[in-house]
């Protein structure tokens, strides 16, 4: 009796395992077998990139069924081919090409989606802070975020996005407006505030209250932010 066998790494340290015996199949009915799956998750994992939305940021870990190594070798390709565009190691991003050149996402949802896998917490900082809360008009060339993950680049297009790791401390507001003012402020500095800038800060609170936590997270603003912020908050904050 002849036996035989071949294997195809399908999942991450799975290991699926094909025997022949007699003349059921023999060595290239098993390549093709092979083959043919192969085929499969190229496919598969073509088709979800093809059809999701521009802007969508995929990583190996996006399609996890599969081999990493596989998959990663799969999205260089798929680079190559110019579906999708690397950002980072790891990281793609399905981007618009139109005739006046590639339209990318924001930085900000850029990073969120980062965020998202690696359950991290991001803040703005910066002139990013500033640009995001309306202190500034000016969107910054490199965008800058603290992360508590790990410190990182990106490049999407020709701005440049830096993830630094930020102490536990920024990370410790209950209220999103709080930790992203904080961040802004100390961007423009005490000697910088304006009455335009205080009005902004109260325009900010009167949009998004943050009643319910903004007792806590105004102690741990420093002092001299503490004192612009109060004098804008309305009588019920």
């Amino acid at each position: 009796m002849i036996c035989s066998f071949s294997f195809f790494l399908f999942a991450n340290n799975v290991i699926l395992y094909i025997f022949a015996v007699g003349k059921i199949c023999d060595y290239f009915d098993l390549k093709s077998l092979n083959c043919n799956m192969q085929n499969t998750v190229i496919k598969e994992i073509k088709t979800k990139i093809s059809y999701s939305k521009y802007g969508c940021v995929f990583f190996v870990s996006s399609f996890p069924k599969f081999d990493v190594g596989y998959v990663a070798k799969l999205l260089a390709q798929f680079e190559k081919e110019g579906l999708i565009t690397r950002i980072a190691q790891g990281v793609y991003i399905k981007a618009r090409k139109t005739s006046l050149g590639v339209v990318y996402p924001s930085a900000f949802e850029l990073v969120k989606e980062i965020a998202k896998r690696d359950k991290a917490e991001i803040i703005p900082t910066g002139d990013t802070a500033a640009n995001r809360l309306g202190f500034s008009m000016q969107v910054p060339t490199n965008a800058c975020f603290l992360t508590s993950s790990s410190s990182r680049k990106l490049t999407l297009g020709r701005q440049t996005i830096a993830l630094r790791h930020g102490s536990p401390k920024n990370f410790a507001y209950k209220g999103r407006l709080m930790a992203e003012l904080v961040q802004a402020l100390r961007n423009i500095g005490e000697a910088n505030i304006t009455e335009t800038v205080e009005k902004r800060i109260a325009a900010l609170f009167a949009e998004t209250p943050e009643n319910e936590t903004i007792e806590h997270d105004i102690l741990l603003a420093p002092v001299w932010m503490r004192q612009i912020i109060k004098r804008n908050l309305k009588p019920e904050q």
